[in-house]
């Protein structure tokens, strides 16, 4: 094989066999331009419902619908090349029942290229992923804290302190045999992220949760200081892109109103340049 071939694209059970190897890199995108900055650096790239909030302004993730959803990973694929795209199922896309899941999943898959979905649940989601999975729709859980259900847990809190330890563990449990090929732990103490680390035989994904976990993710926006309506505790700024971009716009808008810009350099002589001798 040529050293120049393009490394070929992980799917589901490339991701599963990552188990106990080295971390699993996992950004969310939402754009082509996103998504080819990160494409070399991450194993797979998360589509993620958290586009609502971060790109149109929705205060959750409930208002997201299969359209966006359709819209933003066909912008992601476009951007990919080496890394997996995994695509976030909607908000009451996948809840009614294993049929309904699959007619939606399989749909997403179809209409965007993605090699896999993510839905939100452990226990009570079990059979939906069981179903899927046996239909060749490779599953990605997330339990802990789930955004979709944030009315009935109170807010977006931490998951699985004191009692609560054990339904998180029976979740990760659950969906593990229902056969998904990794999981999500999102805001889940450090203890009990490398408890289930440890116990369950499929890669876990933290965020909020352990640098023991089997990999990581975050939100693109949150970690290059884009999105700063709100700083969740368990993201770290790499950058601080925000300010950054709207100095730059105060910038322009500054330039413009003293007709500094356009100058010379930026716009076209009356006259087309002479050419040059052929050489």
């Amino acid at each position: 094989m040529s050293a120049t071939a393009r490394k070929k694209a992980p799917n589901a059970e490339d991701i599963r066999a990552r188990k106990g190897s080295d971390p699993l890199v996992s950004l969310t995108a939402y754009t082509t331009p996103m998504a080819r900055l990160m494409d070399a650096h991450c194993d797979f790239v998360l589509v993620g419902d958290s586009v609502g909030m971060v790109l149109h302004g929705l205060t959750s993730t409930l208002g997201v619908t299969m359209e966006m959803m359709i819209m933003h990973g066909q912008a992601v694929q476009r951007g990919l090349d080496t890394a997996m795209m995994v695509i976030d199922m909607p908000f009451a896309t996948y809840e009614h029942g294993p049929a309904d899941a699959f007619r939606n999943a399989a749909r997403l898959m179809a209409e965007t290229g993605a090699g896999a979905v993510k839905l939100e649940g452990g226990v009570e989601m079990a059979e939906t992923i069981r179903f899927l999975v046996k239909r060749g729709i490779p599953v990605m859980a997330h339990i802990g804290l789930t955004p979709q259900s944030i009315n009935t847990l109170g807010g977006y809190k931490v998951q699985g302190r004191d009692e609560q330890a054990e339904t998180v563990l029976a979740d990760a449990r659950a969906v593990a045999e229902a056969g998904a090929f990794c999981v999500v732990l999102e805001k889940v103490p450090q203890g009990l992220a490398n408890r289930i680390t440890d116990e369950v035989a499929i890669p876990t994904i933290g965020i909020g949760a352990s640098a023991g976990c089997d990999g990581q993710i975050l939100v693109v926006d949150d970690m290059l200081g884009f999105f700063t309506a709100f700083k969740p505790k368990f993201v770290k700024r790499y950058a601080d892109l925000g300010p950054m971009a709207e100095a730059a716009i105060a910038e322009y808008a500054a330039e413009v109103r003293a007709r500094s810009f356009p100058a010379d350099q930026h716009v076209f002589s009356d006259q087309a340049p002479a050419k040059g001798p052929k050489a």
